[in-house]
Formats: structure tokens, sequence, C-alpha cells
């Protein structure tokens, strides 16, 4: 905490004493307006010493005069200046007031920061709890900055649970709201996009992204982000295998960033440093890195799934050195931390999915009815609706005819390969990735303990992930999922689900018990997360839907 801090606590805390007897306003700014007080305080943003008496004049003047939208603007400004374990309680501060105002917008913006300061300790179940009842609100109002707001911290959720592709199609949104918004809204949605498209593997797309961030933050005079987008560029590089630079770019930031207090981007500056030295043989200056992660895991809790491998790359290291109890100790932690991470997942996965994304699509739902009543005031619509019913109903007509001749001519294929013992088989071959840097006999592992998975159909476990499945090898993460795809030619989530599709092809084929099977029950029996899921891979993979192919089975069977 830097002293500026904790003179800002001293102060403040004499402040909220001397309220219980009239806060006494200083007489130059006794007849002073909101916006002059407030202009002030931007002034001496990051100056907390020079910004207290403004702050708190500020919120005497606010409750003086009951104004609850000033009020809750007031503790705003002071918990952006307060210590890190003072913010919850403005936070509060600010929900309680806002809920005297009975106004949505000031309601959805307080649960919001609220969220947004268990986000900065990275106690994620909190912070998604409250991002969800922020937007309960402010999906109430016109305001599109709180919306979008709103948009941009779901999908950084989204993207710490793997859920890259709509993390992407949320924060690109976000930058188009906000590039005529406000630069800091602007550079953090630009800056986790790019951490988005390195996730996915796009690394071109993520250099490009990070140099616009640096670009637009020189010229918006915002350099606050200048460091994180560096950092963003050097974990890039480590893909790229770029390993000095790696190293000499994430030094390079690593006093901002801990002054910053950002103890997560200082942890992977660690690992991303460690992982580079260990890539360059620089076994004890990597473990010294590693160690740095376990520190920062231990002091304030933090990990995410790729920083786990810290602890395998520490125990591998520990064995070479027949260090028993650093041995022992790393795999308690590593068990810690997965138990952790498993935990986090299932919470998050079920709270985004059950309180966010259903309530976006009832709003959708809502929205489109709304225009509905309002077109059918409109007596043309009538008329409109009616063509285009006439021309719907002759294309589906066509199409279900259609479609029937070619679900015939699928299933009639399928039939063939399943009766003849030649249904194609997904047997592993090379895809054209090079594997020389694995070893070759943890690939010959991997690929043993593939064919076991598939053997003891383990594959149809629900919610499996890439992680769950290293450990479930005892290997890590990067390795199975590219040994996966070179030997399938397929990403670990088709292969999954392919494996699925195939074993309920069999059971329909061969038991007719499992014929009187609805979707819903299929899905759970593959261990699909939903039936709908479950029913678009399967006419993918079969090219008809599960309903037809069972019809023409039991017809067969007659």
């Amino acid at each position: 905490m830097t002293q500026h801090r904790y003179l800002f606590l001293l102060i403040a805390t004499q402040i909220m004493l001397s309220q219980r007897n009239n806060f006494h306003v200083p007489d130059s700014l006794r007849n002073k307006n909101f916006e002059y007080l407030d202009d002030k305080i931007y002034s001496y943003k990051g100056d907390s010493s020079k910004a207290a008496v403004y702050m708190y004049t500020f919120l005497y003047k606010a409750k003086k005069e009951q104004n609850y939208k000033e009020i809750v603007n007031g503790y705003q400004n002071i918990l952006h200046e307060s210590p890190e374990k003072q913010r919850l309680v403005y936070a509060d501060s600010m929900i309680l007031a806002a809920e005297k105002s009975g106004m949505n917008s000031l309601l959805g913006s307080a649960y919001l920061s609220k969220g947004i300061v268990y986000y900065s300790r990275k106690e994620l179940h909190e912070a998604l709890d409250n991002y969800i009842e922020a937007n309960k609100y402010i999906s109430k109002t016109s305001d599109q900055y709180l919306k979008f707001k709103v948009k941009y911290n779901i999908a950084i959720i989204k993207s710490y649970l793997g859920y890259y592709d709509e993390a992407i199609a949320l924060l690109t949104e976000c930058v188009d709201h906000f590039k005529n918004e406000g630069s800091r809204p602007y550079l953090n949605s630009l800056h986790a996009l790019g951490l988005s498209y390195n996730k996915i593997g796009n690394y071109g797309k993520c250099t490009q992204t990070n140099l616009l961030g640096i670009s637009e933050s020189e010229r918006l005079e915002n350099n606050d982000m200048v460091p994180y987008f560096i950092h963003s560029e050097a974990v890039n590089q480590f893909f790229k295998e770029d390993y000095n630079d790696v190293i000499k770019n994430l030094k390079s930031v690593a006093d901002q960033i801990k002054k910053n207090e950002d103890f997560a981007s200082e942890s992977i500056s660690c690992f991303y440093i460690g992982k580079s030295y260990w890539k360059l043989k620089k076994y004890e200056d990597a473990v010294s890195y590693f160690l740095k992660v376990d520190q920062i895991y231990k002091s304030h809790g933090y990990i995410r799934p790729d920083l786990r491998e810290a602890y395998e790359l520490l125990i591998k290291y520990y064995k070479t050195q027949n260090n028993l109890d650093s041995q022992l100790y790393c795999i308690e932690q590593l068990l810690l931390a997965d138990n952790y991470l498993n935990e986090t997942y299932k919470y998050l996965v079920s709270k985004l999915h059950k309180e966010y994304d259903t309530n976006e699509l009832i709003f959708e739902k809502e929205q489109i009815q709304q225009q509905f009543i309002k077109e059918k005031k409109q007596g043309y619509v009538f008329t409109g609706l009616a063509i285009a019913l006439l021309l719907l109903s002759s294309f589906l007509t066509f199409n279900h005819f259609r479609n029937r001749r070619l679900y015939k001519k699928n299933f009639d294929q399928l039939m063939l390969q399943l009766n003849t013992g030649k249904a194609p088989k997904d047997k592993f071959r090379s895809s054209g990735d090079n594997l020389t840097d694995i070893n070759p006999e943890t690939v010959s592992y991997i690929i043993k303990q593939l064919e076991k998975f598939e053997n003891e159909k383990k594959f149809l476990q629900k919610d499996l992930t890439i992680s769950k499945l290293a450990v479930m090898f005892n290997s890590n993460q990067t390795y199975v999922s590219r040994i996966i795809r070179h030997y399938s030619g397929k990403a670990f989530k088709d292969y999954i689900n392919d494996l699925k599709i195939e074993h309920i092809i069999a059971l329909l084929h061969n038991n007719k018990k499992i014929r009187k099977y609805n979707n819903l029950a299929l899905a759970e029996e593959a261990g699909f997360s939903s039936k709908q899921l479950f029913a678009q891979l399967f006419k993918a993979k079969t090219g008809m839907p599960t309903a037809y192919f069972i019809e023409q089975l039991k017809t067969e069977s007659l």
C-alpha cells in the first residue's frame, strides 16, 4: 500500500469521526457545486491526501441535500481512492444509498462497483453474484454505458472459464461502444480482447490488438494501461517461442504492476518468466519464479488453470534433486489448487448460465414480444405477415420433403456401415502438428491412456475438460491437447463429442430399449450438458435428427 493511501486512511478516519459532531466544510468550499468538487477530485486522482477534503465535502453536501444520486457518487469517489480493505465498506454504503433512491440505474451501478471490488480481490464467486444482481437492475434502464460495463465484466468471467469465443464477441461489442465513451473502458476492453485472442491461439490478432492498445493509449494521453499491453504481448511472445523477449519485457513492467498492487498480473508475469527460463534450460532461475507464483497463491489465494503448471514443473525439478520434502509440498499445493479451480469452475458456470445467459434470452424474448405488439397496431403488418406465412409454409413443406429424402439416404449409408462393421472409426492419425518437442515416451504414454479412456468409456462423464483429462492422465493439458489434435485430427471438444455420439449410435442400433429414450434421456446417457447440444451434434454427425434415426430403426425392425 502506498504512503498516500495510508495518509488518506488517517484523514478519512478523522473526518468520519468528526461527522458525528457535524463535519465542518472549509469556508472556501462552502458554496461550491458538485461539478466543481468532482473536477477537483479528478485533478487529484492518485493523490488521496489532497483529494480527501474535496471527497468528504462532496459527500457531506450530498447527504445534507438528501441527493441520493450524488451520495452514491460520493461514496464511489472515496472507494476509488481507498485502501483495498476499506473498499467493500464504501461499496455497501453505495448500495444502501441507492436502495433509498429506488432508481434502477443507481442500484445497478452500486452492485456493479461491489462486483468489481470483489474481482480485484479475485473473489470470483462474489464478483459474479454482484454482476448478475447489477444486471437485474441495469437491464430495466436505457443506460447503455452501464449495460456495456456489465457486458465487459461478464466477458472477463467467460474468458476465465474458457468460453473465449463468447468473450471475444462481447468484448468486440464493448470496444466498438466504448471507443467514443471514455478512454479507460475502451482501453480495458482492448486489453481483455487481446488476452482472449491469445487464448484461442490467434497470436497475430493478439499482437495487432496490443499494438493498437499502445497507440490508442498514446493518442488518448492515458498511459496507465501501456504496461498491461506490454505485459499481454510478452505473454503472447511466449507462444511464439521468443523466450528472451518474454523475460525482458515482463521484467520491464514488473515495478509498475507491483506498484499497482496487481497480484494477479504479477503472478502471471512470474509464471511466464519461469516457463521461459525453463524452455531455455535455466532451471534454477525458473524455479525461483515458480516459487513466487506459489507465494502469491498462499498470500492472495490467486491461481488459474494455466498457472497450475508451475507446480507440475516444480515437482519435476525437485525429483531431479531428490528433494522429497519439496516434492511433497508442491504435490499438496497442486491438489489444493486443483480443488479450488474445480469448485470455482462449477459454481461460476452454473451461475453464469442460469442467471445471466438465461436472463439475457428472456430479455431478448420480451423485446421481440414488445416489437410484435407494436407492429400489430399497424394494419399493413397483417398483410405482410400473411404473405410471409404462406411463403414460409411453402418453403417448409418443400424443405421437409427434401430433408426426408436426404435423411433416408444418410440413414441407408449409416446402416450399411453399421451392419457390415465398416462404420468409420476415428482412429488416431497424424494431422501435421510437429510433436518433436514432446518426449516420445510421453506421447506413447498418453496414447495408451487415451485408448484406455475410450475402452472404459470415461468420455461419458459430464463437464469433461482438457484440464480434468490432463489430471486424469497425470500429464499437462498442453501435451494432451496437442497429442489428441495430432493423432485424431480434432480439437479436444470435437474429439470428446464424436466419441459420445458414436456411443449413442451404437446403443440405438443394438438396444431396442434405448430407442424409447427422448433427447433429454439420450443426452444424459452420453454425458452432454443439454439436450439441445446433443441434438445439434447428433444431426451434424449423422446427417439426420435423432427422432428420424430412431423412427427408421423401429420401422426396419418390424
